[in-house]
């Protein structure tokens, strides 16, 4: 399952990115809006520290003006993977991109029809919003096992990125489903490696050197 970052802060992917196991990045206007940064210049930084697939979402929501800024979002680099939202216009705007050759991650799904309708318009990527589900007392990884068991029956191409990750726990559960792509918070991407244990256990090791070392003088 490859990693993505959901971030528009270039000191969080950074860091991320030191560890070696990021493999792209999620943005959204309200990730974007919080740098208060001009979006290209933004997106140029991050494509120079990330080599992957970065999402840029669009904010119109008609589908002529939707292919419009898409087309020159992809403009920007070639990392770029164009995100529309999942309504009517969305995926007309989805079907046109995709004919002309540029990838799209549609966003905000919250059913398996959805998904399927994404994935029928050409999306590169589905991104249901599994935490969002669980706001509301559905079980968010419900839908992320339908929609990989649809596009397993009819082979769609069209991969499920795995978002609004909440905890570690939805990464994992992402993981043991099949997910493609899980994208997350700077604060879950830290909490991956994390375990009491293997800090009480580290402790342990080195306090017990340091007493060998002791009862050697």
């Amino acid at each position: 399952m490859k990693l993505y970052l959901d971030t528009g802060n270039v000191d969080e992917i950074r860091k991320a990115a030191s560890y070696g196991m990021i493999d792209g990045i999620t943005t959204n206007p309200s990730l974007v809006s919080k740098e208060g940064r001009e979006f290209k210049d933004l997106l140029l930084e991050i494509c120079q520290i990330i080599d992957g697939p970065i999402s840029a979402e669009v904010v119109s929501v008609e589908s002529e003006a939707m292919v419009k800024e898409g087309r020159e979002l992809a403009k920007i680099h070639k990392n770029i993977v164009v995100k529309v939202p999942l309504i009517p216009e969305g995926l007309k705007a989805t079907k046109q991109m995709a004919s002309d050759g540029i990838r799209v991650n549609v966003t905000l799904c919250f059913s398996a029809t959805q998904a399927l309708m994404a994935a029928k318009a050409g999306a590169w990527c589905v991104s249901p919003f599994i935490g969002r589900l669980d706001d509301i007392s559905s079980d968010g990884m419900d839908l992320i096992e339908q929609i990989l068991t649809i596009y397993e029956n009819y082979d769609f191409s069209t991969q499920v990125l795995v978002a609004s990750v909440r905890h570690i726990q939805h990464v994992t559960d992402a993981a043991l489903l099949g997910g493609h792509i899980c994208t997350m918070p700077y604060s879950v991407f830290q909490q991956l490696v994390k375990h009491p244990l293997t800090d009480s256990g580290l402790s342990k090791f080195l306090a017990d050197w340091e007493t060998r070392k002791g009862s050697k003088k």
